[in-house]
């Protein structure tokens, strides 16, 4: 494992994390959770990504038990949690200052943490004020109970309007963004984000690197029942199973097969080749999932530039 600085921060993390999105307290129970967090960490993953909303809570209820019982050392590894639904109450959602302080006081609760490495805006928040946002995260740092803050799928133009209101007002800025990243998905962090990395030494945690499993080819012949779209309530994922998208995942076939990798793997380290990407945050269900994503790390060095052509010819969707 390989340890990249999360932008221009001093704080590292390690290249392949693992996130709690689906997974834990819904799809899969503790001690599953527990496997998975210890796979992980045996391969050398320190950072491990959750948010309020994963599960209603249960997530980092889940998280936050398993990282108990382990007693791994609380500096040797580093915890996300992202603000933004919290509950169907009409100041349990979004970005204010009432619910980014209330839902990071629960969310630590829940972690059983003083304090969270890595905090995000889970979405950006058109009825609050950028300003009440910044205002609020900036006194989630200064009082200790995170350590770093950033945004999940905002605009670049709203990320530099926060960075400029924190600037102004002597106020912590944001350093770090976490957008979906892959193969199929690529404007928004190779294209619209670069002002970030240029101006603002922006990092990225980046999501979905196996665009919800399709990257995986196991839904070239339709979906299999106990997968992540056959969930009831993951029927929107449904509709990005596309015939063009499936057209694609099995041209790639053939170059995951001439490295001697899986699909899975090759569009792991596909992320990893852009030099923006902080960590790639991979998801698992079960222990043996985590081992083979973890490979990913091998196939990394046989990315030449021959083969990122070969791969770039089979997308089309080079950026200009």
């Amino acid at each position: 494992m390989n340890y990249r600085h999360l932008g221009k921060a001093g704080i590292k993390v390690s290249e392949l994390s693992l996130g709690a999105w689906v997974t834990y307290g819904g799809q899969v129970g503790e001690e599953v959770a527990r496997e998975c967090m210890i796979a992980a960490w045996e391969h050398g993953v320190n950072f491990f990504d959750n948010a309020e909303a994963y599960a209603n809570g249960n997530a980092e209820i889940v998280m936050g038990n398993v990282l108990k019982q382990v007693g791994w050392k609380r500096e040797s590894y580093i915890v996300s949690t992202k603000i933004f639904w919290g509950g169907d109450g009409p100041n349990d959602t979004g970005l204010s200052y009432k619910h980014i302080v209330e839902g990071a006081n629960k969310a630590l609760k829940r972690l059983q943490l003083e304090y969270v490495d890595l905090i995000f805006a889970h979405r950006p928040d058109p009825e609050t004020p950028i300003e009440e946002t910044v205002r609020a995260m900036d006194l989630i740092i200064r009082q200790g109970k995170a350590f770093y803050w950033g945004t999940s799928e905002w605009s670049a133009v709203d990320i530099m309007r926060a960075d400029a209101i924190a600037r102004r007002e002597h106020l912590t800025p944001p350093n770090m963004e976490q957008p979906q990243y892959n193969m199929l998905w690529r404007e928004r962090v190779e294209k619209e984000y670069e002002p970030l990395y240029k101006e603002l030494g922006y990092g990225t945690t980046i999501w979905s690197p196996l665009a919800s499993g399709i990257l995986t080819g196991k839904y070239n012949d339709g979906i299999p029942e106990g997968s992540r779209m056959a969930q009831s309530n993951m029927t929107w994922l449904k509709k990005e199973v596309t015939p063009e998208k499936i057209n694609i995942v099995r041209k790639m076939k053939k170059v995951a097969d001439d490295l001697g990798a899986s699909q899975a793997q090759l569009a792991i380290a596909w992320c990893l080749k852009n030099p923006h990407v902080s960590t790639v945050i991979t998801g698992a269900s079960r222990a043996e999932q985590v081992h083979h994503n973890m490979k990913a790390l091998d196939v990394l060095p046989l990315l030449t530039s021959n083969v990122m052509e070969e791969i770039t010819a089979i997308l089309d969707n080079k950026l200009s």
